[in-house]
């Protein structure tokens, strides 16, 4: 992998780091590794999302070093610059960013996702790896770059957050040694845990128990469904990004194989998180539905209305039972 980037690297001089719209923890960490590697060789870096740093991630970034796309003032950076796109390989995942991507001198990818035929972007893809900071810190060792405290601490709280605190399926040594390299690097465990576990607001509390409160559950009990319309972030005063975490709950349940949320954001797009236990791919659901992700934890954005979402998104997913 490191010959890869590395040859990607020594070709430009200029570099945009970006990751899917909004980010989530292991984009973010990702991205904060990768920009010390190019910047150890020299290189001008500009680490640029679509959107803000969700509030809930807020605590990785304390140097403010991720950027909000602003056509004013980064519109002639990509002529000049490189586009490095972390943690997805699909550029419609990626928010306003797209646009970078026909003017960039080249764009390249690192991602730990499996890319969907015909759509992946030329970079480094390794679907083994438990997520894109794992694979982050191994570029970073093979590029011999030093990893400060911040970026550790923001690469470890990358990992858990997409194994599910070392939980997932794609957990092995692999993983383990990255997050134990980590914590000698100067991450604090326990810190990450609080910062993502015992951090939300009053607002999300109210906005999970709507949630719970009109859970379904369907299939004989093995689908279990929440839905969130934008009265019930009207109501509580939450953000789309509060929901975060609670599609997994139903997992909980011996009974679940397959957790899904469907919700309109207060800016009116509906979307639709996925989750399961054992062998069913909701990656697969997901794909077929214009999205992607994982074989147990997928997601995508939906053109339609929120109950024509609901019904289209479970349908699929009884579909795929029955084949099982």
């Amino acid at each position: 992998m490191i010959e890869k980037l590395s040859a990607f690297v020594e070709r430009h001089d200029s570099f945009i780091l970006t990751t899917h719209d909004p980010a989530d923890a292991d984009g973010i960490g990702a991205q904060m590794i990768l920009a010390r590697i190019f910047r150890d060789r020299g290189k001008q870096v500009r680490v640029v999302n679509a959107g803000p740093v969700p509030e809930n991630f807020r605590f990785m970034d304390g140097s403010g070093l991720i950027e909000q796309w602003d056509r004013d003032r980064h519109g002639a950076l990509p002529e000049r610059s490189a586009l490095v796109i972390a943690d997805t390989a699909d550029e419609n995942h990626i928010g306003q960013m797209k646009e970078v991507v026909g003017r960039a001198r080249e764009v390249f990818v690192v991602d730990h996702h499996e890319p969907r035929h015909g759509a992946a972007l030329p970079g480094v893809y390794d679907a083994t790896a438990a997520s894109t900071c794992e694979m982050a810190l191994e570029l970073a060792k093979a590029a011999g770059t030093a990893v400060d405290p911040e970026t550790a601490f923001a690469a470890y709280v990358g990992i858990v957050y997409d194994t599910g605190f070392f939980a997932f399926p794609k957990v092995g040594a692999r993983t383990f040694a990255a997050a134990r390299e980590l914590v000698e690097l100067g991450a604090n465990p326990n810190e990450a845990y609080r910062r993502l576990c015992e951090n939300v607001s009053v607002q999300t509390l109210l906005l999970q128990q709507k949630a719970l409160a009109g859970l379904s559950l369907h299939c004989g009990n093995r689908v279990a469904l929440q839905v969130l319309g934008r009265e019930d972030f009207d109501a509580t005063g939450a953000l789309s990004g509060d929901t975060d975490g609670f599609v997994n709950f139903p997992l909980r349940t011996r009974e679940v194989a397959v957790s899904f949320m469907v919700k309109e954001t207060p800016e009116g797009k509906v979307c639709c998180s996925l989750r399961s236990k054992g062998a069913v791919n909701v990656a697969k659901i997901a794909q077929e539905l214009g999205g992607g992700g994982h074989l147990n934890a997928s997601g995508f954005k939906s053109s339609l209305g929120l109950y024509q979402t609901v019904a289209g998104t479970l349908a699929k997913i009884t579909e795929h039972l029955e084949a099982l």
